[in-house]
């Protein structure tokens, strides 16, 4: 990833809006910062969030709070507690998220 032309700046993330996306259960809210070509997001997740779409963006992740598993196309799946990552490609390998107790994120893409 190259980061480029964007000034020092700070998120106070409590005071960046909300916008809520339905899943195919539940629901998630991020709260975006779009910054040239990088999105940085806050994302919470509903518990019992399920995701109603494989997803091919490519993402660094970093769970902060719940439990968030992530399944790939292939089959393999994974889960991600407080303190953990993953680090995903755009378009390398289909996966898609959900959440039996909510999960708190932070996610850059």
């Amino acid at each position: 990833m190259q980061i480029e032309h964007i000034p020092f700046g700070t998120t106070d993330w409590s005071k960046v809006a909300a916008t809520e996306h339905a899943g195919k259960f539940g629901k998630a809210l991020w709260r975006t910062q779009q910054m040239g070509a990088m999105r940085v997001r806050m994302v919470e997740y509903t518990p019992g969030y399920v995701a109603d779409h494989w997803c091919e963006k490519g993402h660094v992740l970093l769970c902060l709070q719940g439990e968030l598993h992530t399944e790939l196309a292939d089959g393999r799946e994974f889960v991600l507690r407080p303190g953990m990552s993953y680090q995903v490609a755009d378009g390398a390998e289909p996966h898609r998220s959900m959440t039996l107790t909510g999960a708190k994120l932070f996610i850059v893409d």
